[in-house]
């Protein structure tokens, strides 16, 4: 179901908030962004595929520390494909969805601010 146009609004002001206020967040939750690190995943293929090729063969030949090593292999191949490459893009610049409010100063508080505020009036008078 789509978003209605005021809740694609405030969806945008929350994110606009959050890439102006939280820069430290986006930062460690912006960085897995971007493409793929193709080069991890096939590295970690190959290794996994060495490794299931070392446990079968400690398995084959009754050699219970090949078949333990192969497993470590194997462990060590997922983790290289799925880690994150070191050289990440840029994070998108946060002066890009801001114009003018950059001028003006900001209010002590904040958008988020004032919806926690809001919703703890709500629990206070519900209770």
């Amino acid at each position: 179901m789509p978003l209605s146009e005021q809740e694609q609004r405030l969806l945008d002001e929350m994110e606009r908030n959050l890439y102006q206020n939280d820069a430290d967040f986006v930062a460690t939750v912006g960085a897995r962004r971007g493409r793929p690190n193709y080069r991890g995943i096939v590295l970690g293929v190959i290794i996994v595929v060495l490794g299931i090729a070392a446990l079968i063969v400690g398995v084959a030949l009754q050699l219970p520390p090949v078949g333990v090593i192969g497993f470590i292999v194997m462990f060590a191949g997922v983790l290289v494909a799925i880690t994150p490459s070191r050289s990440t893009a840029p994070l998108r610049s946060t002066s890009a969805g801001s114009t003018s409010s950059s001028s003006k100063p900001r209010k002590s508080g904040g958008f988020m601010d004032a919806i926690n505020d809001r919703w703890e009036r709500r629990q206070d008078r519900d209770n």
